[in-house]
């Protein structure tokens, strides 16, 4: 069970410039705090948390707003844009060599929405999983176990019989609750943070 952001792509350009954009909007918004703390985190729960926003009909149409800022910005200025990280296509390689299984072998749970995980996985040339778990499927998104449980049940398997690949506090966090075994990657925080969360391992990425 794979976590997207931080884990299969690296989008941090395009949440910057994202975080930037909406400043526009909501001036007081710390962007440099925001970065810190919000990554792992479905985007309407950022946005009420950090932007005030409670009626739900506006989080909705904001979340949309954000995460197509996040395409549209990862290239802005000399941007990077929305990359593969190291590893993650051998990984999947050896992934597709499972795939007689009569069960899907692989999923993605992550705290974005199905629209742009799935423009953000055909940006960085990674297909669409077995199985896909995207913010909207979930009553209550990571730190909570939910999309890993459900991750689990859509795979047919028992949530301790998995593995979850994450490289936030806030998803290993989830993972663990889940019961599953947690793998950290250290591609967007430190060791320090990553230890706090508790993982079974932790790995520099997924090569």
């Amino acid at each position: 069970l794979f976590d997207m952001d931080g884990t299969l792509v690296d989008s941090t350009a395009g949440v910057v410039g994202a975080w930037e954009l909406f400043r526009e909007k909501y001036p007081t918004i710390d962007v440099h705090n925001i970065l810190s703390s919000a990554h792992g985190i479905r985007t309407v729960d950022n946005l009420r948390s950090h932007c005030g926003i409670q009626d739900t009909d506006e989080l909705e149409r904001e979340a949309q707003r954000f995460e197509e800022a996040i395409v549209s910005t990862s290239k802005e200025g000399g941007r990077q844009g929305i990359i593969r990280l190291p590893g993650v296509a051998d990984a999947l390689v050896q992934i597709a060599a499972a795939r007689h299984h009569p069960n899907p072998v692989w999923a993605i749970c992550t705290s974005a929405t199905r629209t742009y995980a799935l423009s953000a996985l055909r940006i960085a040339g990674i297909p669409v999983p077995d199985v896909f778990v995207a913010a909207e499927d979930v009553k209550k998104g990571k730190p909570f176990p939910d999309p890993y449980l459900l991750g689990a049940k859509q795979c047919g398997v028992k949530a301790k019989n998995c593995v979850v690949f994450e490289d936030a506090p806030s998803g290993i966090r989830s993972g663990n609750e889940a019961g599953c075994k947690t793998v950290a990657l250290l591609t967007t925080h430190s060791r320090t943070q990553l230890e706090q969360a508790k993982p079974d391992f932790i790995v520099k990425d997924l090569s």
